[in-house]
């Protein structure tokens, strides 16, 4: 064998392992970046539990929202595909405190399901027991605290840090980031309330109690906890002697609900509807922070008139 030969068959020797040796790197590579880039599935209740945990998540996860838009959550019922598309998530994020009775379904079918109640170490508000056929209620409505949205804010950061470990600082600092936004929205409803001399407003149903503990407000309501409930005629009765009594001029209604019954209200006291937003449900180029700042704006009408 010429001398050629032999550095022909050399370089080759040489080649094969050193090309070998590439691809299994590159191909390692590319499997490692997959796993990096893989986003965990998760599925909020519903819309401002939705804002929030897209917000904390960022690019890491794909979220989605269970209760279609539109739909009141107080009534709402999951379906079988429902109940599958929640098992095969990688975390359920609920606003708990009674609010999604359907868990327990949900629990039964897949008890290792990963379930965040964002209500969890928040104290809640009982509602009365005569309302509620003897059993004692809990108000759902947490997230319209600002102070307690805080908390269910690091509830969900707690859960993705639960499932995602390694992307812990990215999580804590979208979350206190976003409570920093928290923060400011607190201090403008204090402010700007504080100037007010009533302290009485008229919500359609009864969703602002810890909104009203927070800012030493007093909520009164047409209806109780969940919005599809139809006052009677004498309770109607009452409720516009009180609007006179208490010297009102706004009643509120929501986006989701039919105003007719506020509507009724306002005229029998001369006065006006405006909407108070349980921020329940979707709206277009709007988010929590907008709609609460809508809110005050609208209460600041009533409140400081």
């Amino acid at each position: 064998m010429n001398n050629d030969a032999r550095a022909a068959i050399l370089a080759i020797s040489l080649v094969i392992p050193i090309s070998i040796l590439i691809l299994w790197y590159s191909e390692n590579n590319n499997v490692t970046g997959f796993s990096e880039k893989r986003q965990f599935k998760v599925l909020a209740s519903f819309y401002p539990l939705y804002e929030f945990t897209k917000i904390i998540g960022g690019e890491k996860i794909d979220v989605s929202i269970i209760i279609p838009p539109g739909i009141e959550p107080h009534d709402w019922e999951p379906t079988i595909q429902d109940l599958q598309k929640m098992q095969n998530s990688d975390m359920v994020v609920i606003n708990g405190a009674g609010l999604e009775p359907w868990t327990t379904k949900l629990v039964s079918a897949n008890p290792d399901i990963l379930i965040v109640d964002t209500s969890n170490g928040i104290p809640l508000l009982e509602k009365n027991k005569q309302i509620f056929n003897n059993q004692i209620q809990n108000d759902p409505h947490v997230w319209l605290d600002p102070i307690l949205a805080k908390k269910q804010i690091q509830n969900i950061a707690n859960g993705l840090i639960n499932i995602d470990p390694q992307n812990t600082d990215y999580y804590q600092e979208n979350a206190e980031r976003y409570n920093a936004k928290l923060n400011l929205l607190d201090n403008k409803i204090r402010n700007e309330l504080s100037i007010c001399m009533k302290k009485d407003f008229l919500a359609f149903h009864d969703a602002f109690s810890y909104f009203a503990r927070e800012y030493s407000l007093n909520q009164n309501t047409i209806i109780g906890i969940n919005p599809s409930e139809e006052p009677t005629a004498v309770t109607l009765q009452q409720i516009i002697q009180k609007a006179r009594n208490l010297d009102l001029h706004i009643i509120f209604t929501e986006e989701a609900v039919n105003p007719r019954i506020s509507e009724v209200v306002a005229n029998e006291i001369g006065g006006k509807v405006l909407t108070l937003s349980p921020i329940e449900i979707y709206e277009k180029n709007s988010d929590y922070i907008k709609r609460m700042e809508k809110n005050l704006s609208n209460l600041k009408e009533e409140l400081c008139s």
